[in-house]
């Protein structure tokens, strides 16, 4: 087993979603995740990054951090909205490719259908009826990226989306030739083992989100039907060894079965606290040390 350990923006609170403004400039970001021990970042939101692979380039190598790849959301459901996804990730896909990373994370518009979002971590089975629109949606992705830039794409489940249940990955894998961006805290949340998902899927994981799911915080958001907002917001996905999440089972059996490749250290967070996220940040690297992953 050869994983190497990664960060990304989200992890200060910087997302994909409208309406949620950056509260740290991205030079901090990029100085924290650094000075807390890791070797990788993902993109963030196409914009906050500076977009000149030659500026942004220099950036990254002055810190001795590697561009993996940016998690891309678009309408994959609505095939009048399949071009302008594909457009959408060839544009930023092209700003990884100049930077040499190896992946594009693919995922769901989440969080655009208000009745996912307030569903979210609280159903179970297929919303969708009919996978076609979908699965091609991600298909034409997959290939275009392929074909003209090098990329390999992988699909991203998540809460408040059309893809948020085991059922619902399995359905999409089963329609589609994409690899799983496998995350340990939505895979929970959503009532999945993160451990009998490698198992029954591990050839179709090529890139690990590790997220940590607080169960008392998870009971306490279905209890009192709080929708996906407001459960990032109470602290659903708290620092690692915190939650249920069983990353040393996790481990053992990216152990088993040789993985080789990155895992992007994620703490979804909308926080008041500014020191939080370097702090979670630290933290996590250290309980990954804790449990034997990394030295020193």
């Amino acid at each position: 087993m050869n994983i190497r350990l990664a960060s990304a923006p989200v992890s200060w609170g910087i997302f994909e979603f409208e309406g949620l403004e950056p509260r740290f400039p991205w030079a901090q970001v990029l100085d924290e995740i650094a000075e807390t021990g890791y070797v990788g970042t993902e993109l963030g939101p196409y914009g906050y990054l500076p977009t000149d692979s030659t500026q942004l380039k220099v950036e990254l190598d002055r810190r001795n951090l590697r561009m993996l790849s940016a998690f891309v959301p678009v309408d994959l459901t609505d095939p009048a909205a399949h071009q302008a996804g594909l457009e959408t990730a060839l544009q930023v896909g092209g700003l990884l490719a100049a930077l040499g990373a190896p992946l594009l994370v693919l995922a769901d518009n989440n969080g655009s259908v208000p009745e996912l979002v307030k569903q979210a971590g609280q159903r179970s089975g297929t919303y969708l009826k009919d996978w076609k629109n979908l699965a091609d949606g991600v298909e034409l992705v997959r290939r275009r990226l392929a074909d003209e830039l090098g990329l390999t794409t992988v699909f991203h489940h998540h809460c408040a989306g059309h893809v948020e249940t085991p059922e619902e990955v399995e359905a999409l894998l089963e329609r589609s030739q994409v690899q799983l961006c496998l995350d340990t805290g939505h895979w929970h949340y959503a009532g999945g083992d993160a451990v009998d998902c490698l198992k029954r899927l591990g050839s179709r994981v090529g890139y690990l989100h590790f997220k940590d799911c607080h169960p008392e915080i998870a009971a306490h958001c279905r209890t009192h039907n709080l929708n996906y907002f407001e459960a990032v917001k109470a602290g659903l996905f708290c620092p690692l060894g915190e939650g249920e999440v069983d990353f040393p089972g996790i481990l053992a059996e990216l152990a088993r079965q040789g993985y080789d490749g990155w895992a992007v250290v994620e703490q979804d967070v909308l926080v008041e606290d500014l020191e939080a996220p370097r702090r979670f940040s630290q933290q996590n690297r250290e309980y990954l040390q804790s449990i034997g992953l990394v030295k020193g």
